[in-house]
């Protein structure tokens, strides 16, 4: 059954509490929810918000969706939890990006896989950066790469997540771009981007591996350098001074994508109905406005295109961590 707009803005909520076979009180009532996988502040929490203020401000949904914080093992605890207990919650979207993938390639949620929830959509894209503090003695990349290659333990890297982590690859792949050997690198673990950043300023790390979009509020403040942009070629907008890795003289990209996934027993009538209502809400100028706001670029890939992605994605990054010395 194909849904029109005018039935989706209004009757979306209620169509996801019907289908609701187990759940929670407020999906029960109609209301949305969206988990971010880890502490406020930091990439989730951005990608939750980007759904719960675009579908609110386009007028999309009637109540407004609650965001609701899940930190652990960089996603795996939401992960389990919607497995295991909220299955199929019609009213549940969980947020994600390709750190998710690169933790499922790595086995990291535990006994899930790929296949465990159903991928929901993408509605916004962001890239990695490498960022300093402004006093940093670093200019650019190429200066802060000499100095690695003098001593790569001696310059303290840190990220939202574990050896492993999407972070952490974006700082393995640096390396690598100047054969220093990833297990090389002196690396401090975060719970997510915010306190990340924190410790970046507060002088614990030396360089972060990020995201761009993390990065908005911070770019006029004075107190951050970014060193390069780990995009194809330079962004638009506030980002527009940042130069690439590669034009520097190094072949590293690290595109980002900011989606969403549901329980594995998510009914086909609900799941369309959240497909439907991305599509539209993607189509929005008032959304692509506040996309833009966010720091964020435009990516719409939803439903099955998506979840061939997403898993396609996986396959790749198992690959990518054999390269990087993680798996065998």
């Amino acid at each position: 059954m194909k849904l029109n707009p005018v039935f989706l803005r209004w009757s979306a909520p209620l169509v996801m509490s019907a289908a609701l076979v187990s759940g929670n009180a407020a999906a029960q009532s109609g209301a949305t929810e969206c988990i971010a996988p880890a502490k406020p502040g930091g990439g989730y929490d951005l990608t939750c918000r980007l759904a719960a203020n675009g579908l609110q401000d386009t007028k999309l949904i009637d109540r407004p969706m609650m965001v609701s914080y899940m930190p652990g093992g960089i996603g795996a605890v939401a992960y389990n939890h919607v497995n295991g207990v909220r299955r199929d919650d019609p009213s549940l979207i969980v947020a994600a990006s390709t750190g998710a993938a690169v933790n499922l390639a790595l086995g990291k949620f535990g006994k899930y896989d790929a296949g465990e929830v159903r991928w929901l959509g993408a509605l916004g894209a962001d890239y990695g950066a490498v960022v300093v503090r402004a006093d940093a003695p670093w200019q650019n990349l190429d200066e802060l790469m000499k100095d690695l290659k003098k001593g790569p333990s001696e310059i303290v890297f840190g990220a939202g997540g574990t050896v492993g982590s999407q972070d952490w690859m974006k700082a393995a792949l640096i390396a690598k771009a100047t054969d220093i050997s990833p297990r090389d690198l002196r690396y401090v673990a975060f719970e997510g981007g915010g306190e990340s950043l924190a410790a970046l300023l507060g002088g614990h790390i030396k360089v972060y591996t990020g995201d761009l979009s993390e990065l908005r509020s911070h770019l006029d403040g004075g107190k951050i350098r970014v060193l390069a942009a780990l995009s194809e070629e330079r962004v638009g907008g506030p980002y527009a001074e940042i130069p690439t890795a590669i034009e520097q003289g190094y072949n590293v990209e690290w595109p980002i994508w900011r989606g969403y996934y549901m329980g594995p027993d998510v009914s086909d009538e609900a799941y369309n109905a959240w497909v439907e209502l991305f599509k539209e809400l993607s189509e929005k100028e008032k959304f692509g406005e506040l996309r833009e706001a966010r720091g964020l670029f435009p990516m719409a890939r939803f439903g099955e295109d998506f979840d061939a992605y997403v898993k396609q994605q996986v396959v790749q990054f198992k690959q990518l961590a054999k390269e990087v010395g993680l798996t065998q």
